[in-house]
């Protein structure tokens, strides 16, 4: 068995030193010239900014649906309001994006991520299309949750394809900028949407119009290489002579599992398990879904409130709501992105000679945007609810999402690279499985419920209890500073898994980080 700290090359005869983060991507020797960290710059640049596109349109589905309210209602006949039948487009397509954590590394394992990427982006806008021309009610919503379900790996591959070109040592930083795609998607879905419906006033040009942007990302990303370094030599193997399933049988065996017995523990089982019986993987999971949670309320929330007729509210057009939306989120992860950035490259001098003291503390500093970020939502949950009100103008309440979407991004920015190297492989691909796929599944239960606590409490104290809440989970970012490490060395997840087979043992190793959505990102870190 290899020690832990060593890698291998994809054949299993290479041996070098490496960082936990390496051991999760990096598997072909660093010499070597098809390995994506050797890459020219710009065919690295190309290859993420496709995986970014690709993210980026699968949450953008998201939520331009939410646009077509109006006209849904109307043409389907289901009442007044904002209806739970219309909101629940919006939370099966995400509930479909949260199965895919569940069964994109195993896929991955097997085929590499640029294949998946061609297929999955073309049958989600197949399903959405499906969406935008059935008839019943109940088809528009069985297409949105398979439109999500078949689009969700896109926005799980992301974190593997930047972790497979980019060095661990920068993880936060390549993490800020791909955690923008869910952010940006799922913020312009309703400025997009907005503007279509001004110009149509037909919820279905929505989902007409998410298909051109599907099929637009997709001509652009056909030229994008693989880059997942257990499956390029695979395709290399044909110029030595060798089948693809012959080399196969050279390579060490899938942590994702080899047996269905094995897929189904490793991101079923465990990460389920997980969230109860690690302190990590508790404290990362739990913060995360509420934040989650939160953030894809605005959706439906933000519209109501904003579009309220006077003298309860401004009484914004569509277009004007869209607008908000779409700054609020852009901008506000952004701001997000370019702070954990700034930390990281200012603080990566000082923290080399801090860690070297104590080395398997070192990732923890990369929790330090999570601590800001935690008080900026409570401020701007506060502030939100207090001023959702006549009494103040409605930039007041904008900003204030702002300020969250600022809050929401740091954390996501942070938790999710710390979970990258809490464990060795296996475990890693746990926490990241549980982190994404619960974080999700959250997201798409609030917004049913949003608009009903806000009628029975009022938005004072609808947010406010949000804003309570978020205080009590103040402690957990600096829990896991102070005790992560120690938390981590006690962990059954940190045992390194070792299969037996044939009188051999035989270190398993890790589809890089295929467990974890934005979207993320926003909408979908894994």
């Amino acid at each position: 068995m290899k020690p832990m700290g060593q890698r291998g090359s994809i054949d299993g005869q290479h041996n070098e030193p490496a960082s936990a983060g390496e051991m999760l991507s990096h598997s072909m020797p660093s010499s070597d010239p098809f390995n994506p960290m050797n890459w020219l710059l710009h065919r690295k640049i190309y290859t993420s900014f496709c995986a970014w596109l690709f993210a980026a349109a699968v949450a953008f589905g998201a939520t331009c649906f939410t646009a077509g309210k109006i006209d849904f209602i109307r043409d389907f006949n289901i009442g007044d309001g904002v209806p739970v039948s219309f909101i629940a487009g919006l939370s099966l397509y995400l509930w479909g994006i949260a199965f895919a954590p569940l069964w994109t590394p195993h896929v991955a394992d097997r085929i590499g991520r640029s294949l998946i990427y061609l297929i999955a982006l073309p049958v989600c806008g197949l399903f959405v299309l499906g969406a935008g021309l059935s008839r019943s009610l109940g088809g528009v919503l069985a297409c949105r949750f398979f439109a999500g379900l078949t689009g969700g790996p896109c926005l799980v591959l992301i974190e593997g394809t930047f972790a497979d070109m980019w060095s661990a040592k920068t993880t936060n930083t390549y993490y800020a900028f791909l955690g923008t795609a869910a952010y940006f998607g799922a913020s312009l879905g309703p400025l997009a949407g907005g503007y279509v419906m001004k110009a149509t006033d037909n919820w279905r040009w929505t989902q007409y119009f998410n298909c051109i942007v599907i099929a637009m990302v997709f001509l652009v990303g056909l030229g994008q290489s693989e880059t997942y370094q257990r499956e390029i030599p695979r395709r290399r193997a044909r110029y030595s002579g060798l089948s693809r399933k012959d080399f196969i049988s050279t390579q060490d065996p899938a942590l994702s599992g080899e047996s269905l017995g094995e897929m189904l523990r490793v991101t079923v089982l465990d990460a389920i398990i997980g969230p109860f019986t690690d302190p990590v993987i508790a404290l990362s999971t739990f913060l995360l879904l509420f934040n989650f949670a939160v953030v894809f309320q605005w959706f439906v929330s933000v519209p109501a409130a904003l579009g309220a007729p006077p003298p309860m509210g401004p009484g914004y057009t569509i277009d004007r709501i869209g607008l908000a939306i779409g700054l609020t989120g852009t901008v506000g992860s952004t701001c997000a992105a370019l702070m954990s950035i700034a930390i990281e490259q200012a603080s990566s001098g000082m923290l080399k000679k801090t860690t070297q003291k104590a080395p398997t503390r070192a990732i923890e500093y990369r929790l330090v945007p999570a601590m800001i970020g935690q008080f900026l939502i409570t401020t701007s949950l506060f502030w939100i609810g207090w001023t959702v009100s006549p009494n103040f103008s409605p930039i007041v309440p904008i900003i204030g999402t702002a300020v969250y979407i600022f809050g929401n991004a740091s954390i996501i920015i942070s938790i999710v690279p710390y979970l990258f190297d809490a464990f060795p492989p296996a475990g890693t691909l746990t926490a990241l499985t549980s982190a994404a796929a619960g974080r999700i599944l959250f997201a798409g239960f609030l917004p049913m419920m949003i608009l009903y606590d806000i009628t029975a409490l009022t938005p004072k104290w609808a947010f406010g209890i949000f804003g309570f809440i978020s205080i009590a989970m103040w402690p957990i970012p600096f829990l896991l500073f102070r005790y992560g490490a120690t938390w981590r060395a006690k962990s059954r997840y940190s045992k390194a898994p070792v299969d037996m087979h044939d009188g051999e043992a035989m270190h398993r190793k890790l589809p890089s980080h295929d467990s974890a959505t934005t979207a993320d990102s926003g909408v979908t870190g894994t």
